[in-house]
């Protein structure tokens, strides 16, 4: 039994299995929130890398294959497979900001940061369970197809800079999905599939209040150094994140999640190239 977060951000980040990474993730959720581990304790050697099984194969996103609509049982795995994934890679982030010695500068993060965090740990891996057994009743499993290790490459170039980690990972790669799942769900309900829409309803929910954890964080961490959220957020993106956001924008869902339009659509794609 572990006795501290840190202590089970490690194990779960040094455990190999996806599956197993996943229910101890539920099982320090848990812990926490009832109190039976209160203690943050000190962690002296972050691994840069999680542990990951031999499958699925990672490839640089460009050398993806190209995954069709969803309108095949081929395809639809394909897609599940991708979201599996992603929030695999989810779950050790929300771990990995929960551990990792970030220098804020004076900036103390108090328990909610916390709470907020193992919050996200714990639906991240509530959906990629999700997910694997919506894969199992199509006859697949996560590995059976290559990935991308793009999330895993954002966390890299994040390490050592707390507002640039909360940034770009929940404030534009997690607000992409917020973007995209309405259109995957309206696909499955027109192929009649519910159960696959309910489960990508309860991601996409899940999902705007880890944006708004980021921003919400991001802003206290502005607000104590005296910086512009706005502008601050711009610089970073464009330094960690390179290319043009990409439309269309959910801004339903994004201003629930607390973010401002004025913040990312001036990083947008122009329209003529959306």
């Amino acid at each position: 039994m572990v006795t501290t977060l840190r202590e089970a951000a490690l194990t779960v980040l040094n455990t190999a299995s996806a599956k197993e990474k996943c229910v101890l993730t539920r099982s320090f959720a848990a812990a926490w929130r009832k109190g039976d581990v209160t203690d943050l304790g000190r962690i002296s050697d972050m691994p840069d890398r999680p542990q990951r099984e031999d499958k699925p194969e990672l490839l640089h996103a460009t050398k993806m294959p190209k995954r069709g609509k969803a309108g095949t049982q081929k395809n639809k795995i394909a897609l599940l497979h991708a979201l599996a994934h992603i929030e695999l890679n989810a779950v050790d982030l929300a771990w990995d900001i929960l551990a990792r010695p970030f220098d804020l500068g004076g900036y103390t993060l108090p328990k909610a940061f916390y709470d907020d965090w193992v919050n996200v740990a714990d639906d991240e891996a509530k959906h990629h369970l999700m997910l694997e057994e919506r894969l199992n009743d199509l006859g697949a499993s996560y590995g059976d197809l290559p990935a991308h290790d793009g999330l895993w490459e954002s966390s890299i170039a994040t390490k050592d800079d707390f507002p640039a980690r909360l940034a770009v990972v929940p404030m534009v790669l997690e607000a992409r999905g917020l973007d995209v799942t309405p259109g995957m769900i309206e696909t499955m309900l027109s192929q009649g599939d519910q159960k696959t829409a309910d489960m990508l309803q309860i991601i996409h929910d899940d999902e705007i209040t880890h944006v708004r954890a980021g921003t919400v964080w991001f802003e206290g961490w502005c607000a104590h150094h005296n910086k512009d959220v706005e502008s601050t957020w711009q610089a970073l993106v464009r330094k960690y994140f390179g290319g043009p956001l990409k439309r269309p924008f959910n801004h339903p869902s994004r201003e629930e999640a607390g973010m401002i339009r004025d913040w990312y659509e001036p990083l947008a794609e122009s329209l003529k190239d959306a």
